[in-house]
């Protein structure tokens, strides 16, 4: 479980703290390039918001294969099973899949 920054480390809507936010981001290094570059634009908004639940729905997600990551970040997937049902997966999900704020639709 990621540590946590603040005065109730059991939290789990906690900010993760900075050593636990370093081994995320280590553990979140992928294989594809198009995976490193969502992961990489996620980290660059939210690092410092980053709750403990938010950091373990990410690395259930980092549990997954390359190829099987990237089709749930582009949308040619929809999350099952167990990736469905937990709310927190799916929110940090919508997270890395949203757009760079500076390019038009």
């Amino acid at each position: 479980m990621p540590e946590a920054s603040t005065t109730n480390p059991n939290s789990a809507d906690a900010l993760i703290g900075e050593r636990a936010l370093s081994k995320l981001k280590w553990r979140c290094r992928r294989g594809l390039l198009e995976n490193d570059l969502f992961i990489e634009r996620f980290f660059a908004r939210y690092e410092s918001s980053l709750t403990v639940r938010q950091a373990e729905a990410l690395g259930v997600l980092m549990d997954l294969s390359d190829n099987d990551l990237l089709d749930l970040l582009l949308g040619r997937k929809a999350p099952e099973g167990d990736l469905a049902r937990d709310e927190s997966v799916t929110q940090v999900l919508g997270l890395l899949r949203e757009a760079p704020s500076n390019v038009s639709p």
